[in-house]
């Protein structure tokens, strides 16, 4: 009798252990899953998978390990705004997502990454290596210019959209934000400036284009005025 307890009492801790060791591990594969979609959040953007600002900054340090010249650029889509008001913000995301994976193509075509840093504005950084840099700006410009097939109003409607692209070769060891992010932000200004749809490389000495004077007095004009004849 004793022992028939005996092996009822065995029996129940080994499946209570069991049952615990499962649990454990369940517990465990779900945090280990858990903490890596966290890591992952933070160095990719939601919508378009992309890298984020923080992901390209962790490239850019990989990068950085290996002494040598990289290619930065920074993209701008042109009149953006125009495809959420005319055909709505869900199928401004659809582009936002085309065009990441157009400029994510053409970057890893070229050994580099690509990043969505905000709103409508990218990033590619790679090796320059012996790659033309004008050719790689001239293919950016170029695809994301093709027109883009997406729903809008349960229907398929053509989306064309442009992009001023400004390129900077810098050192892999130059600060990444003032120096490497910066020239290319700089030359991305003057292709916007230049019209857009069309690329700008940074060269020594360049600063930002002088804005477009706006044409016609300002409203603030105009009650200044009204003060000085009031007076």
């Amino acid at each position: 009798m004793f022992t028939t307890l005996a092996v009822i009492a065995t029996t129940a801790v080994a499946a209570v252990l069991a049952a615990w060791a499962c649990y454990v591990g369940v517990e465990l594969r779900r945090l280990r899953a858990a903490l890596t979609d966290a890591a992952w959040q933070l160095v990719h953007d939601p919508l378009t998978g992309l890298l984020n600002r923080a992901g390209l900054l962790a490239a850019h340090t990989t990068l950085a390990e290996t002494p040598q010249p990289i290619l930065v650029a920074l993209i701008d889509l042109d009149s953006f705004k125009a495809v959420n008001d005319t055909h709505g913000h869900d199928t401004g995301d659809q582009l936002l997502i085309e065009i990441a994976d157009r400029v994510e193509e053409v970057a890893a075509l070229y050994g580099g990454v690509a990043a969505r840093l905000s709103g409508d504005e990218y990033a590619a950084l790679l090796p320059v290596r012996d790659h033309d840099i004008a050719r790689i700006a001239a293919v950016l410009v170029a695809v994301i210019a093709e027109p883009a097939r997406l729903e809008a109003d349960d229907d398929i409607a053509k989306v064309d959209v442009t992009a001023s692209i400004g390129v900077a070769v810098v050192d892999s060891t130059d600060a990444f934000g003032d120096i490497a992010l910066h020239r290319a932000d700089v030359a991305m200004y003057h292709a916007k400036n230049g019209g857009g749809n069309q690329h700008a490389a940074y060269t020594p000495g360049m600063t930002m284009p002088t804005r477009t004077p706006r044409r016609g007095p300002r409203p603030r004009d105009f009650r200044l005025s009204d003060q000085g004849r009031g007076a």
